[in-house]
């Protein structure tokens, strides 16, 4: 199924006189399993970067349907950035961790309100002064030589900004473990019961001397075993570290020719879920080492990757996905998925757990590990060079959406080129969403959008609305989430906010509140978006 610019309009007009949070019948009923909690998490999601253990990248709060204009510097707004990737729940529902490329800080989100009660800028990060970023942003931008002028000269900053604070994991001890290239610091409250007290950092461990000059180039990755210790990998490397004095516990190497830019998923049993440029593995922490031996459930597969590097927003030539896995409790088939390399991405799912016996390899496949992996068009004819993302997948039940993001032309710093994707150069268009059928062991498209521009953001998706939602740019309409029905692709939400370059999300994620804001992690800082 293909959907139309102009049959996408159409529905919108109709949705606007949609009652706010009432459930589409596509949605009603076909609420999927969730993974596992992971108890020494500061809650079941929203407690690190892809929402949950599994990096579903789904969230459990209803979304109004209609469209909705607004203006981003009349919301409340926590000054930051200017990368935002996600706001992290506390133990707390009236307050957030919000981390950014400078820093981080203490929000409360009491009475629907939004407001900073702390701060604390990251010594090893360039903080900007007051007001800098949002005069930046205010500009119109035109060409790729002006942005370079204004990330390079009027904000001081490079690629490098990127690495800071992107992977983050808050804890059930109310301690917020956040990376800045190659450490991590573990930041807490002076005071728990006087947030305005301020934030400290309690500890900082950097990983250089133990890694390799490729990783030192890179930065540290996040997420937290069933048992509560912290996941620590680098571009070829994984650690296990203990929470309270950020100590290696176990450590493995990778190989010297790969490169690992994503983070990993984790199962209930410690299994581990991670993709380099080339491998996708599973590695397993046994509570006293980290395992790859296939006798305590490990394994590794190869899998298609490009040639070359994709001209804008993807780092390296392998998968950009976090690999996400699919299948909970008593679902049959129990997957890992990621988008490979290959210039023109293919959905790829591994099997998580034992392979099925019998089971014959996927023609074309590299490896018998791989389960199903399906040519992703996003109904783009004729076809550009690259169909590919530096997104991960999103994965509700047995399905999966992805999206297509990279334009045919780019800058090699990634911060001037998510600053330019759209209002200086042509975004991309493309999205498709996929299911997996459990009785035939194979994925089948459902719907395509060829109309749809994802810039750089996550996409996420409502499980209880049926509303999966993107960040994309238009010269008619500038920037705006959009929200496509998950079950028919067509477009049921539009928060529009027009030209000002605040509706950029540069690579974070689209969060909502339980009562149905946006919590949207623009470039300039989180900002609550109240939809009426």
């Amino acid at each position: 199924m293909h959907l139309s610019r102009r049959a996408s309009i159409a529905i919108i007009v109709s949705a606007v006189v949609a009652p706010a949070l009432k459930l589409p019948a596509s949605a009603q009923g076909q609420i999927a399993k969730s993974p596992p909690r992971n108890t020494f998490l500061s809650a079941e999601k929203y407690a690190l970067t892809h929402f949950d253990p599994a990096q579903t990248d789904v969230f459990p709060y209803a979304v109004p349907r209609g469209t909705f204009r607004v203006n981003l510097r009349n919301m409340p707004r926590i000054p930051a950035g200017p990368i935002n990737i996600m706001t992290l729940a506390t133990t707390s529902p009236d307050h957030m961790w919000a981390a950014s490329t400078g820093g981080v800080a203490y929000a409360d989100a009491t009475g629907n309100g939004w407001k900073e009660v702390a701060r604390l800028d990251d010594p090893a990060a360039k903080a900007l002064p007051s007001g800098q970023l949002d005069a930046a942003l205010a500009q119109s931008f035109t060409d790729l030589t002006q942005v370079e002028k204004v990330v390079k000269g009027e904000l001081g900053l490079d690629q490098g900004r990127i690495s800071a604070n992107v992977y983050i994991v808050a804890g059930s001890d109310d301690v917020l473990y956040a990376t800045n290239r190659t450490a991590i610091t573990a930041f807490g409250l002076t005071d728990q019961k006087n947030p305005s007290a301020g934030i400290k950092v309690l500890r900082h461990a950097d990983f250089a001397p133990s890694l390799s000059a490729k990783e030192n180039a890179g930065g540290v990755l996040l997420n937290m075993t069933y048992d509560g210790k912290l996941i620590v990998a680098a571009a070829q490397s994984m650690r296990i570290v203990n929470r309270e004095d950020l100590k290696e516990l176990a450590a493995i190497r990778f190989g010297d020719d790969e490169r690992i830019s994503n983070a990993m998923a984790v199962d209930e049993r410690n299994g581990i879920y991670i993709a380099s440029d080339k491998i996708m593995r599973k590695v397993v922490w046994t509570g006293q080492k980290l395992s790859t031996d296939p006798a305590d459930g490990a394994w590794e597969s190869p899998y298609d990757f490009g040639q070359q590097q994709p001209p804008s927003v993807k780092f390296g030539k392998g998968t950009g996905s976090t690999p996400t896995l699919m299948g909970f409790g008593d679902d049959p088939d129990k997957l890992v998925v990621i988008t490979d390399g290959a210039d023109k991405m293919k959905l790829v799912a591994f099997w998580r757990d034992q392979i099925p016996p019998g089971w014959q390899q996927v023609p074309g496949a590299k490896s018998n590990r791989i389960a199903g992996q399906v040519p992703v068009t996003c109904g783009l004819s004729p076809q550009p060079d690259f169909i590919q993302s530096e997104q991960s997948v999103v994965v509700n039940g047995y399905g999966a959406f992805v999206v297509n993001n990279i334009r045919p032309k780019g800058a090699d710093d990634r911060l001037i080129d998510v600053f330019a994707g759209g209002p200086a150069l042509e975004p991309a268009v493309g999205a498709e969403r996929f299911e997996w059928d459990p009785s035939k062991h194979a994925w089948r498209s459902v719907w395509t959008r060829n109309d749809v521009v994802s810039t750089s953001m996550v996409p996420t998706m409502s499980a209880p609305s049926g509303i999966v939602f993107v960040n994309g740019y238009t010269k008619q309409d500038g920037w705006e989430v959009t929200g496509m029905d998950w079950a028919s692709g067509q477009t049921v939400h539009r928060t529009i906010f027009g030209q000002d370059n605040l509706g950029n999300g540069a690579y974070a994620l689209i969060q909502f509140f339980p009562n149905g804001d946006m919590l949207f992690n623009s470039i300039g800082g989180p900002t609550r978006v109240k939809l009426q």
